[in-house]
């Protein structure tokens, strides 16, 4: 058994029974207060065969503060489940159903649900001696197209460096679920999260990707060994995510998509449920990040940070956000290091992003937003994206409203 899952995991094996020696997927559902979880596991059971065979491990939870509500839906999802996985599982797409009530409060939540499912996947994964197999990440309330596991299969066999990746995504932004202020919020929101990744391509960065829970996956093996998935209450896939993505190699699965619900929810702090909640309040808008932070990152970005020494010039004349930002975290002090231990240009600039990477990046935003830039609009914000990285005509972007912007960003999110 490996170090990790002798010194790293929270139970021991939570299921008893030998896996396929062909197992080679093993995809893990958080699962908190959520009726209509079987419509997820349908979707995963009409997925095309991919060459190995597939468990699929449902971690039902609640927390020790968790009201007789939550614990009896809870208990109503679980008994269900069990009936329908009896009837569906196959001998090469196996459906495991668990329950832990009563997690411990300060943790209870998402990341600690898919820790313990992820957990439980390496333990699979050891048993049937494979210790590449892929886990990925998927939510009780998501859909995904048919191609789903034979995509991810695929890719990885494709990419043999590859670590973990990111699989795209895509809100339905119409429908009779839900009502219609609903798609118009989750049209906006996922206009937001578009907008904010590209608009970090713009200006430069080099680790701008898109970090949703219910779309990616990772290698067992590099799972343990960057320390497995954090126990956070929200955030949890972009931590996780990031931990992989400056390693290289890394990359987003195009070929299928995955399909988040729109609907608002109160499971997480922050995040899409919670974002749409906030718009459909009276007064409700989606704000974003406002774009001259991005102005201001990709002057910084564009400098020759590794020629020149911030004690010669190279924040002079840069805006005020990025120069108070870098003094306020020790950029000079940073920049000495890290040219001391570095002996070329290249070296120089991929220790940099070590240390300015997306959570430096994320923690710039918010201060130059506290400091010097509100949040603003997010159409537009988008239109000023559209005007000035991809050339639209000011007329065409004035006219262009969320639903249109969104299309061609994610039509740019499946070429990159």
């Amino acid at each position: 058994m490996t170090t990790y899952l002798q010194e790293r995991t929270l139970f021991p094996p939570l299921i008893s029974g030998k896996p396929s020696p062909l197992l080679g997927i093993v995809v893990v559902i958080p699962c908190y207060d959520e009726e209509f979880l079987l419509l997820s596991l349908m979707a995963l059971q009409r997925c095309d065969r991919p060459c190995c065979d597939v468990e699929v491990i449902v971690l039902i939870n609640d927390g020790e503060k968790a009201t007789a509500t939550i614990k009896s839906s809870n208990h109503l999802t679980f008994e269900q489940a069990c009936r329908w996985v009896q009837i569906n599982s196959l001998p090469h797409l196996r459906f495991h159903i668990l329950y832990k009530s009563g997690l411990p409060e300060k943790y209870s939540g998402v990341g600690l649900a898919r820790k313990i499912g992820m957990d439980e996947a390496c333990y699979r994964f050891e048993k049937a001696e494979n210790p590449s197999g892929i886990i990925a990440c998927f939510d009780a309330d998501s859909q995904c197209e048919k191609n789903y596991l034979q995509a991810i299969e695929r890719h990885f066999a494709e990419h043999p460096k590859a670590q973990a990746c990111g699989i795209f995504f895509e809100h339905p932004l119409v429908g009779f679920d839900f009502d219609t202020a609903v798609y118009e919020a989750i049209t906006r929101y996922e206009l937001h999260l578009r907008y904010y990744v590209q608009a970090q391509r713009w200006s430069g960065f080099p680790h701008a990707w898109q970090t949703i829970g219910s779309g990616m996956a990772v290698r067992c093996e590099a799972y343990q060994k960057q320390g497995g998935m954090n126990r956070r209450q929200a955030g949890e896939d972009f931590y996780f995510l990031h931990k992989f993505i400056p390693l290289g190699h890394y990359s987003e699965i195009t070929s299928t998509k995955v399909i988040p619900s729109p609907r608002p929810s109160h499971r997480v702090p922050f995040g899409t449920g919670k974002a749409v909640g906030e718009m459909l309040k009276p007064g409700g808008t989606c704000l974003t990040y406002h774009p001259r932070i991005f102005e201001d990152l990709r002057l910084f970005l564009q400098r020759d940070i590794y020629g020149t020494a911030p004690s010669k010039g190279l924040l002079a004349g840069l805006p005020e956000s990025i120069q108070a930002f870098l003094e306020e975290n020790q950029f000079g002090e940073k920049w000495q290091e890290i040219h001391g231990n570095t002996s070329s240009s290249e070296a120089f600039m991929k220790r940099f992003y070590r240390w300015f990477d997306a959570f430096m990046l994320m923690k710039f935003v918010h201060y130059a937003r506290d400091h010097f830039y509100p949040f603003t609009g997010v159409e537009e914000a988008a239109r000023w994206l559209l005007r000035t990285a991809h050339h639209w005509p000011a007329e065409k972007a004035k006219r262009a409203d969320a639903r249109a912007m969104l299309m061609f960003l994610r039509k740019l999110d499946l070429l990159r």
